[in-house]
């Protein structure tokens, strides 16, 4: 007896099972969905495969979204505890971790998410060797460091997502302030993605329109504008959404989404990412920190050598130097 499907549809060809564009997302809290979403509606996978140990957690979230399945074009949405069904990936996408709570600094997670990371890293490159691997997970400099040990990988294909936020937030408030749409605003930060970040004043322009050059006193404390402050709510900013909703997500996703498109799409738009910077502006010591750098199919492919001046050079130290004490006494 034929079954409907049979009666409907004669099949001429084998299918070919091959994706091109497997993106594999490593939980799905607040964080991992967004990624997971913002990919979705970007069509940037052919198949989008979710990891979790939490499996009711995990089969409730991908029964969500293959029910969207109508809205979007990525064919194919699996899911597993088992790390198989990221396998073939070109990119893995790190978002589990133990969760920032209020008032915790994102350093003091540290040695909790290291220890997950041994249990995951592993196994992820075991069924992706070819992968491109992007951290999201705090403190994501870090844990970049601590992925890229545990990995195996060259440090081009292990890359933090670093201060891509902290420059959307630096450049949104730009914006805020000059009533111009953040796109328009060019600023960077750069060094560690946390408290002692460092905005690069001197960069900051609109059109080619450096702002220095019309106040030399921009983003000093002498600065009778006080742009200073808008470094200070990039900082707070992260604190403030935990105090206000528990988490942050959405500008997470759509920050490491702007990533996922650069690197999957071969664009080679420069971002400001987490990346060894040993032997940069006097760097001794293998460190991730964000400085620009140009992403495409292979990862990082290169980075802009910024001229810093004297107190960024010494600012951009100073948080290599944090970052350094706190890794050095890592156990893995």
């Amino acid at each position: 007896m034929s079954t409907v499907k049979e009666k409907l549809i004669e099949n001429l060809i084998g299918e070919e099972k091959i994706s091109q564009s497997k993106i594999t997302i490593v939980g799905t809290g607040a964080v991992g969905m967004a990624c997971a979403i913002c990919i979705l509606l970007k069509d940037l996978a052919d198949e989008l495969a979710l990891v979790d140990v939490a499996v009711d957690k995990l089969k409730g979230e991908t029964m969500d979204l293959q029910h969207g399945s109508l809205f979007f074009n990525t064919p194919k949405i699996t899911s597993g505890k088992d790390y198989s069904v990221s396998a073939n990936s070109k990119l893995v996408i790190v978002t589990a971790g133990a969760r920032q709570q209020e008032g915790e600094s994102r350093l003091s997670l540290v040695q909790r998410n290291v220890n997950i990371m041994k249990s995951i890293i592993p196994t992820i490159v075991h069924h992706s060797p070819d992968c491109k691997m992007l951290i999201v997970s705090n403190p994501v400099d870090i844990l970049t460091y601590v992925v890229w040990k545990l990995s195996g990988l060259p440090a081009t294909r292990v890359i933090g997502s670093g201060c891509n936020l902290d420059s959307a937030r630096f450049r949104y408030l730009i914006g805020e302030k000059l009533g111009v749409h953040p796109t328009s605003c060019h600023g960077w930060i750069i060094g560690e993605h946390g408290d002692s970040s460092v905005p690069l004043w001197s960069g900051v322009n609109v059109a080619g329109v450096a702002l220095k050059s019309l106040d030399p006193k921009l983003g000093t404390d002498s600065d009778k504008d006080q742009w200073k402050n808008i470094h200070k709510q990039v900082i707070e900013s992260g604190y403030q959404i935990i105090k206000l909703k528990g988490y942050t997500s959405w500008a997470i996703g759509l920050s490491v989404t702007d990533l996922v498109g650069s690197i999957l799409k071969n664009l080679r738009r420069v971002h400001p990412v987490s990346t060894m910077v040993k032997g940069l502006y006097g760097l001794k010591e293998e460190i991730f920190l964000s400085i620009p750098c140009v992403l495409g199919q292979n990862g990082i492919s290169d980075i802009v050598k910024v001229n810093l001046n004297s107190e960024e050079e010494a600012l951009f130290k100073k948080s290599a130097d944090i970052l350094w004490n706190i890794q050095k006494e890592l156990v893995f």
